[in-house]
């Protein structure tokens, strides 16, 4: 059973640890691979509205999420969301508790839908998870990510309503 919570304080090196691995290996994230812990912390608690942590049936954080507006003023009723599982979690419905959960904490914070910019191509489990969970590809970006294994590769951005009609 997974269960999602706000991510507190005494979360973050928790979470860091999780963290570095994916940001280093260069393969789904945009962000720099020699990311700080302090440019880290900035961009995925100081920089976004929400943070949430997954933990497992024995309370160990195995994953994250924050959430923020996708864009300032006019379109700041769309949500986006960066997600991060932990290596030996994966496979185990933590990504899929915390795309449900991401889109009902998005509806409760006022958000009419959400949109991911910058979902990689070669991150097909990504891919699979945000269609299965209903979201749509509108755009596909080539060679928009600087894969760290493949080099220059596709993004997709994907995008769901959550209420109303778009």
């Amino acid at each position: 059973m997974i269960k999602v919570r706000t991510l507190q304080e005494q979360d973050w090196p928790v979470v860091w640890q999780l963290m570095e691995p994916v940001i280093r290996a260069g393969e789904t994230y945009p962000y720099a691979q020699d990311m700080t812990v302090n440019q880290a912390r900035q961009m995925w608690l100081e920089a976004t509205e929400s943070a949430y942590v997954a933990q497992d049936e024995n309370e160990v954080i195995v994953g994250t999420y924050y959430i923020k507006p996708n864009q300032p003023g006019l379109g700041a009723h769309v949500a986006n969301c960066g997600y991060l599982v932990a290596e030996q979690a994966r496979g185990r419905g933590v990504a899929t508790r915390m795309g449900e959960h991401s889109q009902q904490e998005a509806i409760r914070l006022g958000y009419r839908a959400m949109q991911f910019n910058l979902v990689v191509e070669t991150n097909e489990a990504s891919v699979h998870l945000w269609k299965k969970l209903g979201f749509d590809i509108v755009g596909k970006l080539p060679g928009a990510f600087n894969h760290a294994k493949h080099g220059f590769v596709g993004a997709f951005v994907m995008y769901k309503i959550l209420v109303g009609e778009g």
